[in-house]
C-alpha cells in the first residue's frame, strides 16, 4: 500500500522513531519503531516519553481445537539502554530496568520493519515461532483542504494478518488501552451500528463541564467477532498483569470483569478473533480516539493573572471538541468513514510520494507535514489556528503563533489555507497596536489584545513577514475582499516603520533602509542595517504596493514603491560586500544604543539598553552580526520568489551570495566546529551554520545568539534559494545533511527540533515542492503556473492551492494537471517551459503564447478532473 519510495527504518534505527497519530490541533500518540505506543501527547500539552499504563496491541494463534500455538505483544525488541528512565516514583526509574509497562518483559516479535510515507505508517513484524504474517499499518487521515476530516482525535490501526501455514488458525488481536484518568474509572462497552467500543471515563469530575483534567479515551472496532474485558483484575504486586497474559494465552475469548468500585489505573481489553483458511489473509481495525475538551492558557502566568484582573476566562473548548460529543463519537465518526477518509488521504500521500522529486526531498518534506498533527498545534473554539514555536517535554514552548518563526513554515498555507488565513485574523484582530506595531506573539485568552497585554514587542521579520504572507494568502485564496477587511491594519503595520509612535525608530525617513532597533528571530536587536531584515522591510513595501494597487489606493501604492526603489537601490549597493549581503555596523559604536529606551531584553529582566547591549570589557556591542556571512541574508528573496512578488535583491549578488553561504558556513564534519550553543549537530554530522566570518572578516567577540548553531528550517529555506538560483548540487547536500541528521537512530525523523520538538519553522522543506515545480499561483486572475528546474525532463508533483489540490505532469509535448480533492477555477496556466510550440490539443478552448495557455472562458475542475495539453513543434 505504501509507495515504493518510503524509506525503512530496521534494526537501530528504529530506537528514536516516534511517528505522530493525531489531528490537527487534537494532540497525538507516538508510534514507535518497534510498535509501542509512546508519546501520549492527548491531554492538551506534550509529554514526551510518555505511556499510557501498559497500553498495547496484542495477538494470538490458536488451532482448530482451541490448542495455543503462539501469543505475542505487538512489538519488536526494545531498544537499549535498559537501566529504566529518570522519574520521579521511587522503586521504579533508573535503577530498575524498563518500565513494566512497554511490555518487554513478555514474548514479542524478534525483529520489526518500519516504513512510512506520510500520513501512513507501516510494520512488519518477525518471529519465526509465530504461525503467520503480521503488519501493523496506523494513519491518521490528511486531507488537503479538509481541515475537518483532519482534524479527527484518534489514532486508526489496522492489524494484517496471514495464515502462512497448512492448516486453519484462529487468530486473536487484543487491543489493551489504559485509563490515566483518576478514581473511580468508568469503563462501558457500547455496541451501535456494527461498531463495538470500550469507552473509558472517570466520574472524579462530577458535574463540572470546564475542568482542565476532564476526558475520556475510546478502543473501538468494527470486527464482526470480538470479546472484552472491561476491566483487569484487581490484586497485589504484579497481579494484574499475570492475570492478563494468563487470560491471553487461555483457549478462546475473552470473558468480561467487573467492579462496583474499580477505583483507578484500570486497563481495558476489546479483541478481535478471526479464523482463516491456509494462505488467506485478513485486516482488523481499530481506533484509539481521546476527548480532553477543555484547554487553558497553563504557560502564561502573566497572562493568567491578567485575565483574571479583567474578569474574562481563561479557557476555552478545543475545536475538536465542539464536533465530537466524545471520544466514542469520534471512533465511531473514524470507522464508519474510514473507506473514504484513507483512501483520500492514501490518494495525497501517493500524490507527494508519486513527485519526480530527489529522495531526500521529499523525505524533508513528508516529514514535517507532521508537525500538523502534533502538540505544537492547538484549534481554538471557533477552529481558528494557534501554534507554539516547538514543544518542551511536558509544555508548549514559546507562545503565540510566533510571528516570526512562523515565517518560515509553508505548509499550512498551501495544504490548509483556510486555516493559515485565521493565523492572519487573529494577528491583525488581536495582536497589533493601535499604533500599528504587531506583538510578535499573540497572547491567549484573545481579550489581552494588544493594547492590553503586551509583554511582546513588534519585531520587523514577524511583522513584516506577515504583511508578505497576507499577500501570498490573498493570492491563494484570490479573495479581495478578505483582504479589504484587514487591508487598513496591513497598512498600518507597514507604515509604522516611520510612525512616530514607533519607539524603535525603524526607518524615520522613509529611506527605505532599516537603521533603528530592530527586533528579530535570534530573540535580540540589531541597531544598523542589514540585508536580512531590510530584505523583509523591502519586501512588504512591494507587497503592499501591489495590494493596494489592487484596492484602489493608488497613491499608497506609490508612496510604497517609491520607498522600496530607495531602499533596495541603497541595501544592493551598501549592503553587498562583493561576495555576499551583510550588517553594516560599527561594533565600537556605543552610541548606537543612546536613541532608545525601554523595553525588556528577553532573558535579561532589564531595559537599560546598554547593561545589554554593550560589553565594557570589549569595548564592543554584542548580538550583532556585522560582516558576517548570514544563512538568511537573502530570505526576503525566498518568500518573494514563493509568492510571485518579483526581485527584492539583485539576481546576480543574490546568487553569489548563496554560493558564499555555502562556501563558509557548510560544515561537512562537526569535530572541529567550535558551537557553545545548542547542539543540534555534532560529531560527523554536518550542516549549514548560521553565521560563518570568513579569513579577512571581523567576527564580534560575543556575536549574535545562536550564531554557531544549525536549525534545520533556515537550512531548508536556503536550501530552497540554493535550488532556485541553480546550485542544485549545493542546495541538495544541505537538505541530504539534515536528514541525515534524524535517520531514526540518532534522532526521530518526524521530530526536528530547535527550541524544542516539532518545530514549526521545520515547515520551511515544504517549499521544496514550490521551488522545484517552479509553481506560480494567483487565484484571483484564476492562474497557475509550472516551469521545473528540471527542464526538458519528465516531471510530476504534488500542487495545492485555495480549494484545491492535485498533481501537474509535464512531459515533451504535453501537460496534464489533475485535480485530486477540491475544486479549481482556472482561467491561465503558465507553462513557459513549451514556449515556441503551438498548441495542438487542449481540454478547453484556449490560446498559448508567451508561454501561457489563456481560457477562452474559465474552467470549473472538480476532484477528478484532468485537464490536458498537448504541443506541437
Amino acid at each position: 500500500m505504501l509507495p515504493e519510495n518510503a524509506l525503512p527504518y530496521t534494526g537501530r534505527k528504529l530506537s528514536q522513531v516516534s511517528f505522530p497519530l493525531g489531528g490537527i490541533g487534537t494532540g497525538c500518540i507516538g508510534l514507535g519503531g518497534d510498535g509501542r505506543l509512546v508519546d501520549w501527547e492527548i491531554y492538551n500539552k506534550p509529554n514526551k516519553r510518555s505511556r499510557n499504563g501498559w497500553s498495547h496491541f496484542a495477538v494470538k494463534a490458536e488451532d482448530e481445537t482451541g490448542r495455543l500455538l503462539d501469543a505475542r505483544v505487538l512489538n519488536g525488541p526494545l531498544a537499549p539502554p535498559y537501566n529504566g528512565d529518570i522519574t520521579p516514583q521511587l522503586f521504579d526509574g533508573f535503577g530498575f530496568g524498563p518500565a513494566i509497562g512497554s511490555m518487554a518483559g513478555f514474548p514479542h516479535f524478534a525483529a520489526a520493519s518500519f516504513r512510512a510515507a506520510f500520513p501512513f505508517a507501516e510494520i512488519e513484524f518477525n518471529h519465526p515461532a509465530f504461525p503467520g504474517a503480521v503488519s501493523l499499518r496506523a494513519f491518521n487521515p490528511f486531507i488537503p483542504g479538509n481541515d475537518l476530516d483532519s482534524g479527527i482525535p484518534a489514532a486508526l490501526f489496522t492489524i494484517r494478518l496471514r495464515n502462512t501455514t497448512a492448516a486453519p488458525i484462529r487468530y486473536t488481536v487484543c487491543g489493551a488501552l489504559s485509563n490515566p484518568l483518576p478514581a473511580q474509572n468508568i469503563h462501558h462497552l457500547i455496541e451501535q451500528d456494527g461498531v463495538r467500543a470500550l469507552h473509558l471515563g472517570t466520574s472524579a469530575f462530577g458535574d463540572d463541564p470546564a475542568n482542565f483534567h476532564l476526558g475520556d479515551l475510546t478502543l473501538a472496532t468494527d470486527a464482526a467477532e470480538t470479546s472484552f474485558q472491561r476491566y483487569n483484575y484487581h490484586g497485589g504486586w504484579f497481579d494484574a498483569l499475570e492475570v492478563y497474559w494468563h487470560d491471553l494465552c487461555a483457549p478462546g475469548v475473552f470473558k468480561d470483569r467487573n467492579y462496583d468500585q474499580p477505583g483507578a489505573n484500570n486497563t481495558g481489553l476489546l479483541a478481535a478473533h478471526r479464523t482463516l483458511a491456509p494462505g488467506e489473509c485478513a485486516e482488523v481495525r481499530f481506533v484509539i480516539a481521546w476527548n480532553f475538551p477543555n484547554m487553558e492558557n497553563y504557560w502564561n502566568k502573566a497572562a493568567g493573572e491578567k485575565a483574571a484582573e479583567l474578569g474574562v476566562p481563561n479557557h476555552w473548548r478545543n475545536h475538536y471538541a465542539t464536533r465530537f460529543l466524545n471520544s466514542q463519537h469520534a471512533a465511531a465518526y473514524a470507522l464508519r468513514g474510514w473507506a473514504q477518509l484513507e483512501a483520500e488521504s492514501l490518494r495525497f500521500c501517493q500524490a507527494l510520494f508519486g513527485s519526480t522529486l530527489p529522495t531526500e526531498v521529499l523525505d524533508a518534506v513528508s516529514a514535517n507535514i507532521s508537525i500538523l498533527k502534533t502538540p505544537t498545534v492547538l484549534r481554538l473554539e471557533d477552529g481558528s489556528f494557534y501554534a507554539f514555536e516547538g514543544c518542551h517535554a511536558d509544555t508548549g514552548c514559546c507562545e503565540g503563533s510566533c510571528t516570526h518563526v512562523w515565517n518560515y513554515s509553508q505548509a499550512l498555507a498551501f495544504l490548509f489555507p483556510a486555516l493559515e488565513r485565521s493565523m492572519r485574523d487573529l494577528n491583525f484582530d488581536h495582536n497589533q497596536t493601535q499604533a500599528g506595531g504587531m506583538r510578535f506573539r499573540l497572547a491567549l485568552p484573545l481579550a489581552l489584545d494588544a493594547d492590553t497585554f503586551a509583554p511582546f514587542r513588534a519585531c520587523i521579520d514577524g511583522q513584516y513577514g506577515d504583511v508578505l504572507k497576507t499577500y501570498r494568502d490573498w493570492k491563494l485564496c484570490g479573495d479581495d475582499a478578505w483582504l479589504r477587511t484587514h487591508w487598513a491594519a496591513v497598512k498600518a503595520a507597514v507604515e509604522f516603520a516611520w510612525s512616530p509612535a514607533n519607539p524603535d525608530l525603524w526607518d524615520p525617513d522613509k529611506s527605505g533602509v532599516l537603521t533603528g532597533r530592530q527586533h528579530h528571530t535570534l530573540d535580540m536587536e540589531f541597531f544598523s542595517p542589514s540585508a536580512w531584515l531590510n530584505g523583509f522591510y523591502l519586501g512588504a513595501l512591494k507587497a503592499a504596493a501591489e495590494m493596494a494597487e489592487a484596492l484602489g489606493e493608488p497613491a499608497a501604492a506609490a508612496e510604497y514603491r517609491a520607498i522600496f526603489a530607495r531602499g533596495k537601490a541603497w541595501t544592493d549597493a551598501h549592503l553587498f560586500n562583493g561576495e555576499y549581503y551583510i550588517q553594516q555596523i560599527d561594533l565600537n559604536d556605543r552610541s548606537l544604543l543612546s536613541r532608545f529606551t525601554g523595553g525588556e531584553a528577553i532573558g535579561y529582566g532589564t531595559s537599560d539598553i546598554e547593561a545589554v547591549y554593550w560589553s565594557e570589557e570589549h569595548g564592543e556591542l554584542k548580538y550583532q552580526a556585522g560582516e558576517g556571512c548570514a544563512i538568511d541574508q537573502v530570505l526576503a528573496q525566498w518568500h518573494a520568489d514563493l509568492y510571485g512578488l518579483g526581485e527584492i535583491f539583485d539576481p546576480a549578488q543574490t546568487r553569489s551570495a548563496l554560493a558564499a553561504l555555502f562556501r563558509h558556513n557548510f560544515v561537512p564534519s562537526m569535530r572541529e566546529h567550535v558551537n557553545p550553543m545548542r547542539l543540534f549537530a555534532l560529531e560527523d554530522e554536518s550542516g549549514l551554520t548560521m553565521f560563518s566570518f570568513p579569513a579577512g572578516t571581523r567576527r564580534p567577540v560575543i556575536p549574535v545568539p545562536y550564531a554557531s548553531e544549525v536549525m534545520t528550517g533556515m537550512e531548508y529555506s536556503a536550501a530552497a534559494l540554493m535550488l532556485r538560483y541553480g546550485l542544485i548540487e549545493e542546495g541538495l547536500a544541505v537538505i541530504r545533511a539534515v536528514r541525515d541528521r534524524y535517520d531514526g537512530e540518532k534522532r526521530n525523523p518526524w521530530n526536528e527540533i530547535e527550541c524544542g520538538s516539532n518545530y514549526a519553522r521545520a515547515m520551511a522543506s515544504y517549499s521544496f515542492l514550490n521551488i522545484y515545480s517552479g509553481f506560480t499561483f494567483d487565484l484571483r486572475q484564476g492562474l497557475l503556473g509550472f516551469d521545473p528546474l528540471t527542464a526538458g525532463q519528465p516531471f510530476r508533483c504534488l500542487w495545492s492551492v485555495g480549494g484545491a489540490y492535485g498533481s501537474v505532469e509535464l512531459g515533451s509535448d504535453y501537460a496534464e494537471v489533475r485535480v485530486l480533492g477540491g475544486e479549481l477555477a482556472l482561467r491561465q496556466l503558465r507553462l513557459p517551459g513549451y514556449a515556441g510550440a503551438a498548441l495542438h490539443t487542449c481540454s478547453h478552448p484556449a490560446a498559448y503564447a508567451d508561454g501561457c495557455l489563456q481560457l477562452d472562458t474559465p474552467a470549473l475542475l472538480p476532484a477528478g478532473a484532468v485537464f490536458s495539453v498537448r504541443f506541437s513543434r
